[in-house]
């Protein structure tokens, strides 16, 4: 008798220091509840994370594998091996929704060629809450990641994207590391056009909230710090 295949259920965590239900809904707090496999960036966090959401949940009985920049990418298929015995799995990403900006895309991308079922639960995105408030183009958008580190390399990139972005319509959006954040504002104020509307959002969905979009020559008589404040950036030109 063959064992029904287990499940990869998508599992969304908090932007920040939040009360986890007041973002998130209750499908989250009945999966963990009844999922004992999981995938995650920090076991320390993802550990907390977890008792919070469900505090009577027996900690030593969470079977827990790591996927970070460490993982060899070998080993990856084997966490998909409590779903073939009937497991559900669960990945969770360190902020966010996972396979977004996440490595957990590679564990869901073994998990369709193993026909394994995905299920991604509803969970806040820092991308898409900052595009549905920046006011810019929610039909024709790109998520540009991380911008080169390099001072040249970055301004060309920067050029060809507005330039895109002017052509297509199209809204750009960026992350960067938190301490990297008042560099990389600085730049696109000294790059881009003038009139290039810009948008930050920072702090999404914590008291520190702040989302704002203008133009850049606007923004260069705006004061604001974003150091290590997780942040979002778009522009459209």
């Amino acid at each position: 008798m063959n064992t029904q295949l287990g499940k990869v259920y998508l599992i969304p965590t908090t932007l920040g220091d939040v009360e986890p239900l007041e973002v998130l809904p209750l499908s989250i707090k009945r999966s963990i509840e009844a999922i004992n496999h999981y995938v995650v960036e920090n076991e320390k966090t993802a550990r907390a994370f977890i008792k919070k959401i469900a505090p009577k949940k027996s900690q030593p009985g969470l079977k827990i594998q790591l996927l970070n920049k460490y993982t060899d990418t070998n080993e990856l298929p084997s966490f998909l091996d409590p779903c073939l015995e009937g497991h559900h799995l669960g990945v969770i990403s360190e902020a966010g929704c996972p396979g977004v900006a996440d490595p957990g895309a590679e564990i869901v991308n073994i998990a369709h060629r193993k026909n394994i079922q995905v299920i991604p639960l509803v969970g806040p995105s820092s991308i898409l809450l900052a595009l549905m408030a920046s006011g810019m183009n929610g039909q024709s958008f790109a998520f540009n990641g991380y911008l080169p580190i390099d001072k040249g390399e970055k301004k060309s990139e920067i050029k060809k994207i507005e330039k895109r972005s002017k052509e297509l319509k199209q809204s750009q959006i960026f992350i960067e590391t938190p301490y990297r954040n008042n560099k990389l504002l600085s730049d696109f104020l000294s790059i881009l056009n003038p009139h290039t509307k810009l948008c930050v959002a920072c702090d999404l969905t914590l008291p520190s909230e702040f989302i704002k979009t203008q133009a850049v020559s606007n923004w260069k008589h705006t004061e604001i710090d974003l150091h290590k404040r997780p942040c979002i950036f778009i522009f459209q030109a």
